[in-house]
């Protein structure tokens, strides 16, 4: 309540689809019912432990000025891939596409250390450095994703509805706020909240970021215990092979 996560929208922009997560009007705004808002919360934080778990990378998405530093600062903390610019049209369903412009992001990188980049006229050094500039800006959040996120998280399901389309067609799951003037039926694992305040926003994301956090530690810890059971098992096998000899 105090980072106003119940606060939904004016009744007339409501989307009627979110009827199950209202839990009241007030002076003409929808207001979000934080008991469903909690029991979604942890039914996703659930569901993102067990795909970091396993290895696979979620993609933070939130275009808008309010979420953009959030997402930035919580994506990068965690070395997740994020989207914080324009959604490139078919950033999912285009992926080769994408692809080549982040090996074209790396061959510029690899360049502007090279030698003979100062070498270059100056008209040249400029035209590379905003082409660069131009790639960072766009894909920067993504240079180190060489395969499809395995899930999304999103800020504001209307505003990125083609973010969420293109991952509905390659069916990857999507982790989203949903606000009351928002469809929640189409996404996997909806959480009713106020998607336009800062801090709002910022509770719910650092809530995914923790899940995920404590699963990447969850994860580390399950290969070193696999590291260790497989030492002992060859140490086991060599002091057999010594005892038959």
């Amino acid at each position: 309540m105090d980072a106003g996560v119940h606060f939904g929208h004016l009744t007339r922009k409501w989307n009627p689809k979110m009827a199950e997560y209202i839990f009241m009007e007030n002076n003409g705004i929808h207001i979000i019912d934080l008991n469903k808002t909690i029991k979604c919360l942890e039914e996703a934080v659930f569901a993102i432990k067990n795909i970091v778990r396993s290895g696979r990378k979620i993609m933070f998405v939130a275009t808008k000025k309010q979420a953009k530093d959030i997402i930035n600062t919580e994506a990068t903390r965690l070395n997740m891939p994020y989207v914080t610019e324009r959604w490139l049209g078919g950033m999912l369903t285009n992926f080769a596409t994408i692809r080549k412009s982040l090996k074209k992001l790396q061959q510029i990188e690899k360049l502007m250390k090279d030698d003979s980049f100062n070498n270059l006229a100056k008209r040249e050094r400029l035209m590379i450095t905003r082409e660069k500039a131009k790639l960072e800006k766009l894909l920067g959040g993504i240079s180190d994703l060489n395969r499809l996120p395995a899930a999304l998280f999103v800020i504001d399901v209307k505003r990125e509805h083609i973010a969420v389309a293109e991952a509905q067609k390659l069916n990857i799951p999507v982790f989203a706020m949903v606000d009351t003037n928002s469809d929640p039926s189409n996404i996997d694992f909806p959480i009713p909240a106020n998607d336009d305040a800062f801090k709002s926003i910022s509770i719910i994301t650092q809530s995914i970021g923790k899940a995920i956090e404590e699963a990447l530690m969850e994860r580390k810890k399950d290969k070193e215990e696999a590291g260790m059971k497989k030492e002992e098992e060859e140490k086991r096998k060599v002091d057999e092979a010594v005892q038959q000899a």
